[in-house]
Formats: structure tokens, C-alpha cells, sequence
């Protein structure tokens, strides 16, 4: 039974690495940085105009001149490719993060007891420090990639669980009303009449997830995580080189989170050009 369980752990840790991780890395690596910049001033025009493709293309500019760094296939590698191996298990992380919270948050705005049986469950994970998710992930899995992954899905369900719902009890039951008496379903009540209203709440949720996701991978370092996050940690070093690394590593890590956060905080309000 035990040996079971731990071949099911390790093909979970396997599938994520293998299946998802890597891949996307070795995709965000193979790109030419100028094209994932310009990718990056594109969304972020698009998802906000002008000043926020700007903003972003800048800081991803900025992840990209900042040097090389010791530890690559060839002796040295670029700050770039840490960032891009961080910015893969952010998304992967997100993705699995909100295929979890959406659900459980429609859930729970849409019945009383359910959101009753989940506020412990949430409150528990909400208010344990970053640093104990490590224990049990890194317990039950092996080191690496997928371990931080995984305690940062646990850490950053909660408020998206929790906004989802919010928003979803926030709305207001004249519409809902009036969608069911014309005839909707609830699920034409829920897609139609809720989420829509709900909308800058859930996206709001979601912009809190992946800021939590990113300071929870960074953490990850600790137990096999590595890229930028494990850069910052060799700042602690009294060598002069590793004290310059992690100070810019810390940057990458700031920008990056800038970037992420103005998009997401992006979608979640409607552009004047598109009223």
C-alpha cells in the first residue's frame, strides 16, 4: 500500500515536470528574448493600452540585459533563463491553481453550506507561514520543481476561493430575479448573470493567486525549486559575485512580479475604448 501510494506521488511529481515544466521552459528559452519582450509589450497593450505594453516590455527588458550567471550546461547562462524557468512554474502553477479555486469558489457562493465546510479549511491554509507548506510537500514529494509547485497551489487557492465566492454572493438578486423569470436554468443563471457581474471580483482573486504563487516558488528554492529563487539565496554568501547575483536576481523577481501583477489587475477592468 505504501509502496503504491509513493509511485503515485512520484508519477504526479514526473507528469508535472516532465509533462508541463519543462517543456514550457524549454519553449520560453528557445524563443529569442526579443520576441518574448515584444510578446510580452503586446499582451500587456492589448489587455491595457499603450503606457501598460510600455511598462511591461520594460521590465522584461530590463530581466534580460541584467548579465550572465554562473551554473549553466556551458559554464555560464543567462539571468534570462532563470526567469524564464521561473515564469514557467508560475503558470503551471496558476493554471492548476485556478482549475482548483474557480470550481470550489463557484461552489461555495452558490451554497451556504458548502462555504461553511470550507471557511476552516481555507482559514487553515490561509493563515500557516509560506515556509510550513515546505515540511509536508516536501515530505510527501520528492525535491525539486514539482514539490514547490505543489505548496504553492495549496498556499494560493485560498483567496481565489474565497474572492470567487465573494463576488458571486456580492451580486444582486434583482437580476438573478429576473433571469429566472424569464425561464433560465441555473446554469444559464450562473454563466450569464453571475460570473459576468462577478467578474472583477474573481479576476481580482485570480491577480492575488499569482502573486502568491510567484513569492511561494521563490521560496521554493529551499527544496529543489532553484531558478531565481535560488540565485537570492546565494545573496546570503559573503563571496562579492554571489552577493551581486542575488541582488539581481531580487530585481528579475520584482520585475517580473510587475509584470504579472499589472496584467492581471489588467483584465479585471474594462478599457475605455472597448465602453
Amino acid at each position: 500500500m505504501r509502496s503504491s501510494s509513493t509511485s503515485n506521488r512520484q508519477e504526479i511529481s514526473d507528469f508535472l515536470v516532465t509533462n508541463l515544466m519543462e517543456p514550457l521552459r524549454e519553449f520560453l528559452v528557445w524563443l529569442p528574448w526579443l520576441v518574448v519582450v515584444a510578446a510580452i509589450g503586446v499582451i500587456g497593450w492589448v489587455s491595457g493600452g499603450w503606457r501598460l505594453g510600455i511598462t511591461v516590455a520594460a521590465c522584461m527588458f530590463g530581466i534580460a540585459v541584467m548579465g550572465d550567471v554562473p551554473g549553466g550546461a556551458n559554464g555560464r547562462t543567462q539571468m534570462w533563463d532563470h526567469a524564464m524557468n521561473t515564469l514557467s512554474q508560475v503558470i503551471v502553477a496558476l493554471l492548476i491553481t485556478v482549475a482548483i479555486a474557480l470550481p470550489l469558489g463557484i461552489a461555495a457562493g452558490r451554497s451556504p453550506r458548502i462555504n461553511t465546510l470550507l471557511r476552516p479549511l481555507l482559514d487553515t491554509a490561509q493563515v500557516m507561514p509560506q515556509f510550513v507548506y515546505l515540511v509536508p510537500v516536501l515530505i510527501l514529494f520528492a525535491p525539486g520543481r514539482s514539490a514547490g509547485v505543489i505548496a504553492s497551489v495549496i498556499y494560493a487557492v485560498p483567496p481565489c476561493v474565497r474572492l470567487t465566492a465573494l463576488g458571486l454572493t456580492e451580486v444582486p438578486i434583482t437580476p438573478r430575479e429576473a433571469a429566472i423569470s424569464f425561464g433560465a436554468t441555473p446554469r444559464q443563471e450562473l454563466f450569464k448573470v453571475q460570473l459576468p457581474l462577478a467578474f472583477k471580483s474573481v479576476m481580482l482573486g485570480i491577480n492575488q493567486t499569482v502573486l502568491m504563487v510567484l513569492a511561494t516558488v521563490i521560496i521554493a528554492a529551499l527544496i529543489g525549486g532553484g531558478a531565481l529563487g535560488l540565485l537570492s539565496l546565494g545573496g546570503f554568501q559573503k563571496q562579492q559575485s554571489q552577493i551581486g547575483q542575488g541582488l539581481a536576481a531580487g530585481l528579475s523577481i520584482v520585475l517580473l512580479a510587475i509584470v504579472l501583477d499589472r496584467i492581471t489587475q489588467a483584465w479585471g477592468r474594462p478599457r475605455p475604448d472597448r465602453r
